[in-house]
């Protein structure tokens, strides 16, 4: 890998405030010399709810530039350089034009009618199958490039159904990992709202394409349906499920979080990809995400579990961080910022020095 330059290091200061002539953070660090990459998906075309994730990636960029550069698990894992892409602009206009076509489609169907009985609706639907086609390999095409490269890979979306194209980037690399999902939803719907690569359908789109994810880990569900209960129960063990309500329980009970965190580390595999929506937290620290459920978790949690894996000596081969939304005072990108820069820092912690 490319060694960010001493020159630039030694003429930037971490305590100052943010450059924003920077990169994210306002490090000082160019693609190439950076050990990590966050790829923006803007993408948001099934969204059922409310919308505005496929403008998250600036958002949270411009909200980085607050955040000071001393974590403290990992204090120096900052030199080793993170860069965010800038936005595409062709799949954000195409996010933008299929997203209106899924809401006249929605608003059809959610009236009972049948899409049959419409031709534009099949054309519409048909439009909108095909996107999700084209995002996914797009998305795969990107990644894959970067993981040739070295180069580890945070994808920051956008909706949920925006890391398919990764995570089969990383089977190709890796061949099989496990899969440590954060969320208020299962995400294993076949073909949500006959939507098949819905944001409600990534989990059962990554198991059903992808051989190499041996194991999926849900922690913090708290709304599913009953096809998604009986997929998880007639899973053989490939989805373990921590719903929100028994993390409580046993908790109320007297158990610590160290001891499920414990459970929950035990269940992934040595290689650990992780998919954080970040409606599995708390809503008041998400309030704009696309489906808000209360309860969830406090963002010290979700970074103690991170931590953890870390710790256990597993490996974290890729993270997406998804459905932080867009509101009038941006409280969202700000805490999507900070959770952003410590998921970075411990997915460069085990990675050698350049």
């Amino acid at each position: 890998a490319i060694q960010p330059s001493m020159s630039q290091l030694s003429n930037f200061d971490p305590n100052e405030v943010g450059n924003p002539n920077n990169n994210i953070f306002g490090l000082p660090f160019s693609e190439a010399e950076s050990a990590l990459v966050l790829l923006p998906v803007p993408w948001e075309v099934t969204v059922s709810y409310g919308a505005g994730t496929s403008r998250a990636a600036e958002h949270i960029w411009k909200a980085s530039i607050q955040v000071d550069l001393l974590d403290t698990d990992v204090p120096d894992g900052w030199k080793k350089g993170f860069y965010l892409r800038e936005t595409n602009k062709k799949i954000l206009l195409k996010s933008d034009y299929l997203r209106k076509e899924a809401e006249l489609f929605i608003d059809y169907i959610s009236k009972g009618e049948i899409v049959g009985n419409n031709k534009f609706m099949c054309k519409s639907l048909k439009e909108i199958n095909e996107g999700g086609i084209m995002l996914n390999n797009w998305v795969f095409e990107q990644t894959n490039e970067l993981l040739e490269q070295g180069k580890l890979v945070g994808l920051i979306g956008g909706d949920h159904s925006t890391p398919l194209g990764y995570i089969k980037a990383l089977a190709k690399k890796h061949g099989s990992f496990g899969i440590l999902q954060i969320d208020a939803h299962c995400d294993l719907r076949k073909s949500y709202e006959h939507f098949t690569y819905s944001h409600a359908s990534v989990m059962y789109n990554v198991l059903s394409e992808i051989e190499g994810v041996e194991k999926l880990v849900q922690v913090g569900i708290r709304d599913f349906c009953s096809e998604e209960w009986d997929y998880i129960n007639n899973s053989n063990g490939r989805v373990v499920t921590y719903f929100d309500k028994d993390i409580k329980t046993r908790q109320y009970e007297g158990e610590t979080w160290k001891l499920i965190t414990d459970e929950i580390v035990n269940q992934l595999p040595q290689l650990v990809y992780i998919s954080f929506d970040i409606d599995g937290l708390d809503p008041k620290l998400c309030p704009n995400t696309g489906t808000p459920v209360q309860g969830g978790f406090e963002s010290e949690e979700i970074l103690y579990l991170f931590k953890k894996i870390v710790d256990s000596g597993k490996q974290l081969i890729g993270f997406d961080f998804v459905e932080v939304g867009v509101g009038e005072t941006d409280w969202d990108s700000n805490v999507g910022a900070h959770l952003l820069w410590r998921m970075c820092n411990l997915m460069v912690k085990n990675t050698p020095s350049n």
